[in-house]
């Protein structure tokens, strides 16, 4: 009775009959239903976009019972209006296909580097699907009310997903930044492009190749126009791939191993000899509860890391025994000798040599001598403990569970200044591990760096402050860190440092700087003076670094009042138009923050000029400058009727 109403009423508002929209009606519900069976399809999301991807994918999946509710009456009357609404929506729905698409197959570096546009994008998607739902005529549907439930739920989420702040890994953010900048020279550290690896999933040769063909898709078809952004793209993949142990000018076609073997002849190594973690030739294969067979340091990085799943198969392991796999060592080892190769040495752990278990007696030797009554013992112990952590993960993970921290966090005490920048640093290594971030942080070791921060020598100091920024990854850290009084030093170090310190110092302020009320700290401390005197010196470069910084701050009401006078102001336009792309980018950002809450701050701006380089932003800037010229542009339209 209810669908027959319907039916009556949409012959009285002048409905038209199934034998002309019907048709063109099931053709537009069968591309919407592939389109949303299509994109439940996609996997393998970049880590920047993963959670946004899901949610998507989740909220479309709510649009099945409506079309399927709609299919019902495909043979029925249906009003011009229904079709064209079905139409809009079903544009909304290819807009979420193709940004899908892009998270899933797309360059990973990309994505990283243009994450907030990304997020722009998604937001635009939200709004189609927003406005296309808002404008259907549900009535002339018919839906049940669990359909009308369903749908209403979609659109909320919609809703709220609008409204929710943007965030991003500020871990990854800085790396990004310190590996871009030209003159920072850190940017071949490897601590940093081994964590830039493992966060953007490029630390394999599969994912390397993928990641190569993304980019040459991303430059043929010019999806990114800006020059510099491109070179930053393939620089970063260059210095990626030299990690993993590939030459720049190596087709990716295959595995390689990077220690033993000559890259070239990797290609002929039969799969079933390769690791399925890392691809390498397996010297220590071991068996787990699935049968399955893994490199014995890969697979105990693995378990260590507290997953309890077999990597290949994702099935649940019974137990986490690993039995050695006898009978394919020895083929792996006849294979070599057959072909001349030479298999590479075991390397759960960087600079030792014997089996594992010989490995963890000469680290249990060294946390033992940490403790040593003779100073010499102690600085050996504590040099070559720096040394075993800074390169290999595997090393610090075994350092922290044979109970080398306490030590360590002991000797940042010692009155020896050699021995206290060898443990802080070694600490620094042993805080890229995010488990030891805690247990660092557990042992009072905060205190003790912030002293050293500011008596220590010039690399202890320079150390310090980077410690102090892996440790703020952790919010509680942030929080302990602004309590004990850290961030006076490193506003100190950023005005007095070497170009190295400075860094180290302002990266670890802008992540302190994420907890208001660190904000206050800093802005007590007089770190504002300190980021317009960077922004000033064009020999430190860190023209980027000041401005995100002072981006952050300038949501802070005493930050505004003090970032807000006219010559800083002046500072700000000039970099608007003398600037790089990225420093453009980011005194747009600061300016329109600045100007949301001061309209005559809007108004000093039009009058030193800002206007026309504006303009010229939304034409050829980056994709975030794009939308934050935009914005800014709107919003001085309004400050200028202002009485």
């Amino acid at each position: 009775m209810e669908r027959e109403k319907v039916m009556m009423e949409r012959e009285k508002k002048g409905g038209v009959s199934s034998s002309s929209n019907g048709g063109g009606m099931n053709n537009v519900i069968r591309e919407m239903m592939d389109v949303i069976e299509t994109v439940g399809s996609y996997a393998g999301y970049r880590e920047t976009q993963r959670k946004e991807c899901l949610n998507l994918v989740r909220r479309l999946k709510l649009l099945l019972p409506l079309l399927e509710d709609i299919k019902e009456i495909n043979n029925e009357l249906i009003s011009s209006e229904a079709l064209n609404c079905l139409v809009n929506l079903k544009k909304a729905l290819f807009l979420a296909k193709k940004l899908v698409k892009k998270c899933s197959c797309g360059s990973k570096i990309y994505l990283a580097l243009e994450s907030d546009a990304v997020m722009g994008r998604f937001h635009a998607v939200y709004d189609k699907l927003n406005q296309a739902l808002d404008d259907m005529p549900y009535d002339d549907f018919g839906m049940s009310e669990e359909v009308k439930e369903q749908v209403e739920l979609m659109r909320m989420q919609l809703r709220r997903a609008k409204r929710r702040t943007d965030t991003q890994d500020i871990e990854l953010a800085m790396d990004l930044m310190v590996v871009f900048s030209k003159k920072d020279d850190r940017n071949v550290d490897s601590a940093i492009l081994e964590r830039l690896a493992n966060k953007l999933q490029l630390h394999t040769i599969a994912d390397l190749k993928a990641e190569t063909v993304a980019v040459r898709k991303l430059i043929k078809r010019r999806d990114v126009r800006n020059a510099e952004s491109i070179q930053q793209i393939t620089d970063l993949l260059g210095k990626l791939k030299q990690v993993a142990g590939v030459d720049e000018n190596i087709e990716l076609d295959g595995p390689i191993s990077s220690k033993g073997f000559k890259r070239c002849q990797s290609l002929l190594i039969p799969h079933e000899f390769l690791c399925p973690i890392t691809l390498e030739m397996m010297v220590d294969p071991v068996i787990v509860a699935t049968g399955q067979t893994y490199e014995r340091a890969s697979i105990q990085k693995w378990l260590n890391s507290n997953h309890r799943t077999c990597p290949k198969t994702g099935q649940t392991l019974d137990h986490l025994t690993l039995a050695p796999n006898f009978a394919l060592r020895n083929l792996i080892l006849q294979w070599c000798e057959k072909n001349h190769y030479e298999l590479p040495k075991k390397n759960a752990c960087v600079g030792c040599d014997g089996s594992p278990a010989e490995v963890v007696e000469k680290i249990s030797y060294l946390v033992q001598n940490l403790s040593s009554s003779e100073i010499d013992v102690q600085k050996e112990a504590v040099m070559k403990l720096r040394m075993l952590s800074k390169e290999n993960p595997d090393n610090r993970i075994l350092i922290a569970n044979i109970g080398a921290i306490p030590p360590l966090v002991q000797l940042l005490y010692y009155r020896d200044s050699i021995v206290q920048e060898q443990a802080v640093t070694a600490l620094l290594n042993l805080s890229i591990d995010e488990a030891n971030k805690r247990i660092i942080a557990r042992e009072g070791a905060i205190s003790a760096i912030i002293e050293i921060l500011q008596n220590g020598t010039g690399e202890a100091r320079e150390n310090s402050a980077a410690a102090l920024f892996s440790l703020s990854m952790l919010d509680e850290n942030k929080v302990l860190i602004g309590s004990l009084n850290g961030i006076p030093p490193l506003v100190h170090l950023l005005q007095n440092g070497t170009t190295r310190g400075k860094k180290d110092a302002a990266t670890a302020l802008f992540n302190l700087s994420l907890n208001q009320t660190n904000k206050f700290r800093a802005i007590k401390a007089g770190i504002i003076p300190a980021l317009l005197h960077l922004l000033e010196d064009k020999n430190v470069g860190m023209i980027d670094e000041a401005l995100s910084i002072l981006s952050l701050l300038a949501s802070h009401p005493d930050g505004r009042s003090e970032i807000g006078r006219l010559s800083f102001i002046k500072t700000l336009v000039e970099i608007i138009r003398n600037g790089t792309p990225k420093n453009k980018e980011c005194a747009t950002s600061v300016l329109l923050e600045l100007g949301l809450n001061n309209s005559s701050i809007v108004l000093a701006a039009l009058q030193y000029g800002v206007y026309e380089h504006l303009i010229e932003i939304t034409r050829c800037g980056t994709n975030r400058a794009q939308r934050k010229a935009n914005s800014l542009l709107q919003h001085m339209s309004k400050c200028e009727h202002i009485p």
